[in-house]
């Protein structure tokens, strides 16, 4: 394994340097090229009414998708100020100081009155707005009322999310004696059916590793369920949950209270959306593809060789932050991991080619800020509260416009302030407009010093050649013994080799 390191040092030269655009090797902006644009797909949805409604106001049906219409408003009531004036009990009132939850936050405030009066919801919120607390604070609120066993199910897209969820869940019920567990992939399926077995107060699940269990282990339904929660809905259809989705609808009981959270209201949501809720309140609290109002965004564009010298410049000119750094791929976030690691930084990638304990301890070390610069795929970009992140840079600029919001989001959250960084090259320039359509306005272009980038150029082609070497090197590992891939598929594979091999011994 190559162990040297290399070290960067600022170093500018005395003296005023020329302006940006003199100096910059791409004269035009992005935004100033001609690239004709086809329309993109409308995904507002008119069938919905936005839920501004207190705990007291009265809901009349709906006429279209079958959703709540919006009450009549009276005039403007005070502004909740507690969890209590929501209507939350003592206890998880007492819950919530603990965690440092002061104040309800605006998703909160739209729904959790709605979700104790036993509606449905439809939950649209801006990143970071607290949904989680706005659905686990109704749920333990009812359990306290009626305590039962598998009372709750939360379908999340992500297994760091599920994990995510279930400590909130075990902190705000703590006092309470709440029990809950996480079925996701990655994970041996025996010690997961002993938990289930125990039968937990809450499951929070990604739908394939849920379906296994539904039709593999014996004893195990959800016929007595009370509530079902779809977390990160759009991105759950995205990722082709839908048909594990139907099967879980199908055999869990219909007279079930449902909340769906989502970022935005696609197609496949709404259709979601009438399969599965009954007369839904929607309760949004931001517009269609907002980014967060104290979210400062820059664009560099950049010629693509040179991603690398302008990355390690941003990392020293905003030294002392923690950054979230998104690449494209699973390889190019671990060789630029290892780049960044031979130039002295302290990096972790986080992609779904590592198994599940390690993108577990690099989450968590992130998480300690014992690292301060986290590489992640799109599996880091929605649902993680992580909410030290002081800079996100695109490193690789998302393919999917909406991926932006989210991405970006890790930043800015709960009203903190932040910076976003998008790199664009000559071959990105159309995605890049897209993205300022989506979101409504011309980003500014971040200050550089080409001139410095330039003198970082060398040391930083010496640090790729070794990360080249160090990724070669962990290729060849992982294929001698390919035990990294925990993916299920890989998994069975491995289990049935491993299955064939003892077989053909004992008949010997």
């Amino acid at each position: 394994m190559v162990s040297r390191r290399l070290e960067i040092r600022n170093s500018p030269p005395p003296g005023h340097l020329p302006e940006r655009r003199e100096t910059h090797p791409f004269r035009l902006a992005p935004s100033e090229l001609q690239i004709p644009m086809p329309p993109e797909e409308d995904y507002n949805s008119q069938s919905a009414l936005r839920c501004t409604g207190r705990s007291g106001a009265k809901m009349a049906a709906g006429e279209e998708e079958g959703l709540a219409a919006e009450p009549e408003q009276e005039p403007a009531a005070e502004e909740p100020r507690s969890f209590k004036d929501l209507g939350v009990t003592d206890v998880l009132c007492e819950a919530c100081d603990q965690l440092g939850w002061k104040v309800p936050t605006k998703i909160q405030i739209e729904a959790i009155p709605v979700a104790l009066q036993g509606r449905d919801i439809i939950g649209l919120a801006e990143t970071g707005s607290g949904k989680t607390g706005a659905f686990a604070l109704p749920i333990l609120q009812a359990l306290l009322e009626v305590p039962q066993r598998l009372f709750a199910l939360v379908l999340t897209p992500t297994r760091e999310l599920a994990f995510q969820i279930s400590e909130q869940f075990e902190a705000l019920g703590s006092s309470i004696g709440v029990q809950s567990t996480v079925i996701v992939g990655g994970i041996d399926t025996m010690s997961q059916s002993l938990a289930l077995a125990k039968k937990p107060h809450v499951i929070i699940a990604t739908p394939g590793r849920l379906v296994d269990h539904l039709e593999n282990t014996k004893g195990f339904n959800l016929r007595a369920l009370k509530f079902l929660v779809m977390d990160e809905a759009d991105r759950i259809l995205n990722m082709d949950f839908e048909t594990e989705v139907d099967k879980i609808l199908k055999v869990i009981p219909r007279d079930r209270k449902t909340f769906l959270f989502s970022a935005t209201m696609t197609k496949k949501v709404q259709k979601l959306q009438r399969a599965a809720l009954k007369n839904p309140v929607k309760c949004a609290v931001s517009s269609k593809y907002q980014t967060v109002e104290k979210l400062q965004q820059y664009y560099i564009f950049i010629p693509s060789k040179f991603k690398d010298s302008y990355l390690v410049y941003i990392l020293n000119e905003l030294a002392g932050n923690s950054f979230m750094i998104f690449c494209s791929t699973c390889n190019n976030t671990q060789r630029t991991a290892l780049l960044l690691r031979n130039l002295g930084f302290t990096a972790i990638p986080l992609h779904g080619q590592m198994s599940q304990n390690k993108r577990l301890g690099s989450l968590n070390k992130f998480k300690a800020k014992a690292r301060s610069i986290l590489l992640a795929t799109d599996v880091a970009s929605r649902g993680l509260d992580i909410p030290h992140v002081d800079v996100v840079i695109n490193f690789d600029i998302p393919t999917h416009s909406k991926d932006y919001i989210h991405r970006v989001g890790r930043t800015a959250r709960a009203g903190r302030s932040g910076k976003s960084i998008t790199f664009v090259t000559q071959y990105d320039v159309e995605l890049f407009q897209r993205i300022e359509h989506l979101i409504g306005k011309k980003l500014p272009a971040f200050p550089m010093q080409e001139e410095e980038v330039m003198m970082l150029a060398e040391r930083v082609a010496e640090a790729q050649r070794f990360a080249r070497m160090e990724l070669r090197e962990q290729g060849e590992k992982k294929r001698s013994r390919n035990d990294d891939d925990d993916t299920e598929e890989a998994i069975g594979v491995r289990n049935k080799v491993a299955g064939g091999k003892k077989k053909k011994r004992k008949a010997f």
